[in-house]
């Protein structure tokens, strides 16, 4: 029996719908009045050929799509074989899902497998029709031609329906992406954004959010329900469950989204809940939110509405969604932290700052100041052979000012005389006050960089200008905040430095170069703000490499390339000369004291040890072995001292003279102090002294002038007093 062409024309003419189940609706009816069979259905194959869909029966669209596998199913028969079916070819079992399907047991069957127009080998519906007294052949082709008409249009159909759910789905998810940002500032505000999202995507009821707490092994509820407390304060009933326990428990174990239609059936249901809120939970879909860890959080959705239960397609939402769940959250907790951070740092900056606050009347009274010249504070100022620290510590800020004024730098930079003054005045501030670290060990290397800018001619030439610039200030900020203790004793403490620092090297000079910047970045201290953005961002990379720099142990890893360049010469043309050249000089700037004369040396070396043994007793007390320079018991404080001098100081001023012949006489002073220890070392053994601190040789008068007289009548070395 074939069709009547102007009434399949008709259907044709009337399937227009946008939606699958009204076009199915249409075609089952047409079918039925062709064939005279009681009802008609069409069950689609999916893509990967694995399940049967049905979602129209006769005239009636299901409440849910009905699906069930392909394998190990009678009607796969119709597809493999690509022929029709009929009721004795179904098993038995299998016919107990047509009856479920149709809710009654039907007499007769007839399954036609429909091809795909492009593709004959694919079988895409199998048409069925149900209880006529007897199918015939006229019937099977009856339906083939039908669907040969009919079938573009439904493929047509399905594709925009698909195309529109992904879209839909697209930017709900990306409206979830955009509150990634919008509530970053606000975790629970975010959760319940996310939640309400999730509750309108998958058309549910109530939604929940636990996040697990992995220490304590709990789900703890901070949004529930979707809403928070009307003060907007954390919920007053918030839910916390043992992350083992309930449907949750289960799903943040294994990581699994679970469907359940009914939860009350449900073995792991968790009633309290229920019997807590006074709700009655029907069907859940619960899924978990993870990140590159593992699980996070569990969402959990109640209820869909007008549904018994929630979809499969919910669960591909769910799915998606919760990646974006798990990014969301995690920025927004991440951003927490930083957050956090920052005011703690905020609030110990302004800690820092007032403590090291500086009144407007001793800026003024530094600004208004007439700026002396070098000679005013000594005729030798400016000699590599003075010792700056004959200055009062009360005049030093002038003296710094004195130093910035002679070598160019408040002329040629535009520096406004306040914002120097003050910014002098907090740096000094900005020390504290351990036996050797201090503010007058600031202003001693400030003076040696001084007399190198100065006398070696090194701006202009071997330098640049703004390298100068940033070395001075460099040594002048060098030590901020120096806690009398060294790099490794911050990562044996596990001290907030180790931990701010410590992944990447030299702790403590990257927290002098730290408070700097807090320095720089105060108001009214920007001793750099008339520098264009260019030279702005060179002078604080020149700055940072220079105070790493004063690390020793970054000294002693560059001293072999220090060597080869004194060897081949300096050139002026080459970066990577004038960044050795940097290190060098504030290395040199750094142990100045050392090329001072002997009773300046000698008292230098006695603050030195005064602060390794301040350490050492720390270390002791944290119940850890300190080193022997570092012990006050056990310490030979010449053999230190001559060692330190031999391997680590000589070599540096012997550098600097074969680069700069003029600086000679500050290796020729390196030598005799290091004579000096070597007569006082000689003393001290034959003497058998005993002591149980090392400190008290520097107290002892007779060995000093013992040994002042012995190199004075051997005549080793002319001694100048």
């Amino acid at each position: 029996m074939r069709s009547d062409p102007c009434l399949l024309l008709k259907l044709c003419e009337n399937l227009h719908d946008q939606d699958t189940s009204s076009i199915q609706v249409k075609i089952t009816k047409f079918l039925e009045a062709q064939t005279n069979a009681q009802q008609s259905f069409l069950m689609f194959v999916s893509d990967d050929q694995d399940e049967l869909c049905c979602k129209v029966v006769g005239d009636k669209v299901l409440d849910e799509e009905v699906k069930f596998p392909i394998q190990s199913n009678s009607f796969s028969t119709a597809i493999v074989e690509k022929r029709s079916l009929v009721l004795e070819d179904i098993k038995n079992d299998h016919q107990d899902f047509l009856q479920k399907l149709l809710g009654y047991q039907p007499d007769t069957l007839l399954c036609v497998p429909i091809l795909h127009p492009k593709d004959s080998d694919k079988v895409i519906i199998l048409a069925n029709l149900v209880n006529k007294e007897s199918f015939l052949e006229e019937d099977e082709e009856m339906v083939i031609e039908c669907f040969s008409a009919v079938v573009p249009l439904l493929l047509m159909t399905q594709a925009y329906e698909e195309e529109k759910r992904l879209r839909e789905q697209c930017q709900s998810l990306l409206t979830v992406a955009k509150n990634l940002f919008t509530h970053l500032d606000d975790v629970k505000l975010l959760l319940k954004e996310i939640m309400t999202e999730a509750r309108n995507l998958t058309s549910a009821e109530r939604c929940s959010l636990f996040l697990l707490d992995k220490e304590q092994n709990e789900l703890i509820a901070k949004v529930f329900d979707g809403n928070l407390a009307d003060d907007g304060s954390e919920n007053l009933s918030e839910v916390r469950i043992p992350a083992s326990q309930g449907i949750a428990g289960h799903v943040a174990t294994t990581g699994e989204l679970l469907n359940i239609h009914d939860a009350y059936a449900h073995p792991l249901f968790y009633r309290k809940i229920d019997e807590t809120t006074g709700f009655k939970t029907r069907s859940i879909l619960c899924f978990p939110i993870k990140d590159e860890n593992g699980v996070i959080g569990v969402a959990e959705l109640c209820n869909k509405i007008n549904r018994r239960f929630f979809t499969s397609f919910d669960e591909e939402i769910a799915k998606a969604f919760s990646i974006y769940c798990g990014i969301s959250i995690m920025h927004s907790l991440m951003w927490k932290k930083v957050r956090d951070g920052q005011h703690r740092s905020q609030l110990s900056n302004e800690l820092m700052m007032y403590h090291m606050k500086v009144s407007q009347e001793e800026v003024t009274n530094l600004n208004q100041t007439k700026i002396p010249r070098p000679s005013d504070f000594h005729e030798d100022f400016c000699k590599f052979y003075y010792t700056p620290r004959f200055v009062p510590e009360a005049e030093t800020p002038l003296a710094v000012l004195c130093m910035f004024d002679d070598l160019g730098m408040i002329a040629r930079w535009r520096i406004r005389r306040e914002t120097l003054s003050r910014f002098i005045l907090m740096v000094s501030r900005g020390y504290r006050n351990p036996p050797y670290h201090n503010w007058m060990h600031a202003f001693a290397v400030s003076h040696f960089c001084f007399l190198l800018l100065n006398n070696l001619r090194l701006m202009g030439t071997y330098l640049k200008h703004i390298e100068g610039f940033a070395l001075f200030v460099a040594c002048m900020c060098h030590d901020l905040d120096h806690r009398g203790t060294n790099n490794s004793f911050q990562l044996a403490s596990k001290s907030v430095l180790a931990a701010l620092y410590s992944s990447e090297g030299s702790v403590m000079e990257r927290h002098h170069f730290a408070q700097a910047m807090a320095i720089i970045n105060t108001d009214g201290c920007n001793v750099f703000e008339s520098l264009s953005k260019k030279d702005y961002t060179k002078c604080l990379d020149y700055m940072r490499d220079i105070i790493l720099a004063t690390d020793l142990a970054h000294h002693l890893r560059i001293m072999k390339d220090i060597g080869e360049m004194a060897e081949v010469g300096y050139s002026s043309d080459d970066p990577q000369h004038h960044k050795l050249l940097l290190s060098l000089l504030v290395t040199a700037c750094d142990l100045s004291d050392q090329t001072k004369d002997w009773p300046s040396s000698k008292k230098i070396a006695k603050q030195v040890y005064s602060e390794f043994f301040s350490q050492g007793d720390l270390e002791k007390a944290m119940g850890n072995s300190p080193s022997e320079m570092m012990d006050r018991e056990k310490a030979c404080v010449p053999q230190l001292q001559i060692a330190f001098l031999q391997t680590i100081v000589q070599p540096v001023y012997e550098l600097l003279a074969k680069l700069f012949p003029e600086a000679e006489e500050t290796a020729q002073a390196v030598a005799t102090n290091k004579m000096y220890w070597e007569r006082m070392q000689e003393i001290y053994k034959r003497r058998h002294l005993t002591s149980s601190c090392s400190l008290d040789l520097f107290e002892d008068q007779s060995l000093e002038k013992e040994v002042l007289e012995g190199l004075s009548n051997s005549n080793k070395i002319s001694v100048i007093l």
